[in-house]
């Protein structure tokens, strides 16, 4: 039997897809059988009427291990 577990974190990048890759690859340093991420909410970063950054808020499943 295997137990999951869930954490929340907050990611940036170039695009959203770039934001969440971010996200993944860093919480995946850390945590162990990273399974699945759920983008919960999207935000953008203005400068001089351009988007420049995107930010991601994300949860992430990963797997406990024994």
């Amino acid at each position: 039997m295997s137990v999951a577990r869930i954490t929340e974190i907050n990611a940036s990048g170039s695009s959203i897809e770039n934001a969440i890759e971010n996200g993944v690859a860093r919480a995946s340093e850390t945590l162990k059988k990273v399974e699945q991420v759920w983008v919960q909410d999207v935000k953008a970063r203005v400068s001089d009427g351009k988007v420049d950054e995107y930010r991601v808020n994300m949860k992430v499943s990963f797997v406990l291990t024994e």
